[in-house]
């Protein structure tokens, strides 16, 4: 069976590392741990992580995070996978920092990326694991701390908070999301 993680972030250096980046960090970490790498391939990069006879296909989009939809679209429809197999990794201001909500559908919450997602796929019915950001911004800053770099204190907790988010999405494959939620929502 054929799940599609995504995680949402945008290319480029300046980029890297960001907090909006948090998608493309899981991954990367997720990657990495199972030594595996990303290709560069049509609307993103991707990898293919074997786990238990499911393939877990591993998605960056290249689109940017405010086209996300496109590279969605493409990679359910190239590899025929269903929308109850679909998994979008992204940052959530309303979330504390390393906070991670599985949830199997809802509102875009003002999010660019799954706003996109929702109007190429004509539904909010898709899952989403929300990695909180924090929101320790002054009024107006809020561009400004998306696209900011992470605080050492953050980093003193990351690793532990990407590798949980990777086992996230290794569970909502194997046990599907329901289980997934109770195990790891009340963490």
């Amino acid at each position: 069976m054929k799940y599609l993680i995504v995680g949402l972030g945008n290319i480029g250096p300046e980029y890297h590392e960001t907090r909006h980046n948090i998608g493309f960090m899981v991954l990367d970490a997720l990657a990495r741990a199972n030594n595996l790498s990303f290709t560069d391939g049509r609307y993103g990069f991707t990898t293919t992580l074997s786990v238990k006879g499911r393939q877990m296909i591993l998605l960056k989009p290249s689109t940017f995070m405010n086209l996300s939809g496109n590279a969605v679209r493409y990679w359910m429809q190239k590899e025929n996978i269903p929308l109850e197999n679909v998994l979008i990794i992204v940052d959530d201001l309303a979330l504390p920092f390393g906070t991670l909500r599985l949830k199997s559908k809802g509102s875009d919450a003002g999010h660019n990326g799954l706003k996109h997602i929702a109007t190429i796929l004509g539904t909010q019915n898709y899952a989403r694991l929300r990695f909180g950001i924090g929101n320790d911004f002054p009024r107006g800053g809020q561009i400004d701390f998306v696209l900011g770099h992470f605080t050492d204190e953050d980093w003193k907790t990351m690793d532990e908070r990407l590798e949980t988010a990777g086992e996230i999405a290794k569970s909502f494959c194997l046990a599907g999301i329901d289980i997934t939620m109770n195990q790891f929502n009340k963490k």
